[in-house]
């Protein structure tokens, strides 16, 4: 079993990743070490390494591969990173977070999600992720500033917490818009931010608990 997931997650970071150039090693060996069939539901297994957004439930969605390579390596992360992920999900963007940075805060909205994210990130025997089901439009003050905050869903507008939590020099990768949506690079500096267009998507909206 373990032969054939590695098979197939070989293909996968070839395929869609390395070929569409995704260049950090940090971030190829992190999903070279991941089944993502753990994080997806079992109707979807035999779809797990396809490069497709598939369902997780309560309407949301498990990223394609090439959308977690590419925002994990927007964040610039290493082994001294301390990152907030927006929109925990299934737990696989989180895991892959986890294999390189330090530290990773995730919080979500959703009960369910949050449960079955955290029995799983447990089982796989993560001690570097700390978990709160809560509003991901407020960040996690308590542990900011962070170097990097990549969000999962996407708000209509990018929401202040997120720019004042950065560390400066620090990174938000984050997806905008309602209906057309944009993924941005967003880098905190002294003097203010600097905002990069990176390419077109479609996300999930960003709920709010409020």
């Amino acid at each position: 079993m373990k032969n054939e997931w590695y098979i197939s997650n070989k293909r996968m970071i070839n395929d869609q990743i390395i070929s569409r150039g995704i260049t950090d090693q940090t971030v190829i060996r992190a999903m070279s070490k991941i089944s993502r069939e753990l994080f997806v539901t079992d109707a979807n297994k035999s779809f797990a390494y396809v490069d497709t957004p598939l369902p997780i439930g309560c309407k949301q969605t498990i990223s394609q591969p090439y959308i977690v390579a590419l925002m994990t390596e927007l964040c610039h992360l290493n082994r001294d990173s301390t990152v907030l992920e927006i929109g925990t999900g299934s737990g696989y963007q989180t895991a892959v977070l986890a294999e390189i940075a330090r530290s990773v805060y995730s919080v979500e909205l959703i009960p369910e999600l949050y449960d079955r994210a955290s029995i799983l990130l447990d089982s796989l025997g993560y001690k570097n992720i700390l978990l709160k089901c809560d509003d991901g439009y407020r960040g996690w003050f308590e542990n900011a500033p962070f170097d990097a905050i990549i969000v999962t869903a996407a708000p209509e507008y990018i929401p202040d917490p997120f720019i004042e939590q950065l560390k400066t020099g620090g990174r938000l990768v984050i997806p905008v818009g309602a209906f057309f949506q944009r993924l941005f690079c967003i880098t905190k500096l002294a003097e203010g931010i600097k905002k990069e267009k990176i390419i077109d998507v479609r996300f999930v909206p960003l709920i709010s608990g409020s």
